[in-house]
């Protein structure tokens, strides 16, 4: 029976498989985007994701957990001193991929993965949008309500006030 083994194997042995990860986990903390497959990338999203919420809680057991998946004091040191400080407000989903089409040579699907907290240039488009706030209005009516509004109550005050200079004058 498969009981609990829903993970994807990627056509590795277990050895291989992590090795391969715990590379491409330090390889994603060092640049902090990589490109990879997409299999991959969601294999790694699975592996790597709970070693960043282990980061958040800076103890020495958390390091040694942390370092037996890892194998490299360089990364664990960037994963608890850079990425812990920018993600540690969020509860999870520190990791995005993003697909980026197929492989010349095989058609493999390729896909970007990288921190949510560390893209700029995702973080200067989020930061603009958040400050325009968009409407969800049609664009039938040609003006907006309160242009349209404004215009008329302007119109209606120019009649009242050549209605009151023609008085003032007779």
């Amino acid at each position: 029976m498969r009981h609990n083994k829903k993970f994807n194997h990627l056509s590795r042995t277990a050895s291989h498989r992590s090795a391969m990860l715990s590379n491409m986990a330090n390889s994603l903390i060092e640049h902090k985007r990589i490109t990879t497959t997409l299999p991959k990338a969601k294999a790694l999203r699975v592996y790597l994701e709970p070693l960043v919420t282990k980061s958040k809680e800076n103890t020495t057991h958390s390091r040694r957990v942390v370092f037996s998946k890892l194998q490299n004091k360089h990364a664990v040191a960037e994963l608890f001193s850079n990425i812990a400080d920018k993600v540690g407000d969020r509860p999870g989903g520190y990791l995005r991929i993003l697909k980026i089409g197929r492989r010349q040579g095989d058609d493999a699907m390729m896909a970007i993965i990288e921190f949510v907290d560390f893209n700029e240039d995702r973080t200067k488009i989020a930061k603009k949008s958040d400050s325009v706030k968009k409407t969800r209005r049609s664009r039938r009516g040609g003006k907006k309500k309160s242009e349209a509004t404004a215009t008329e109550a302007a119109k209606v005050e120019e009649t009242d006030n050549s209605d009151v200079q023609a008085e003032a004058e007779k």
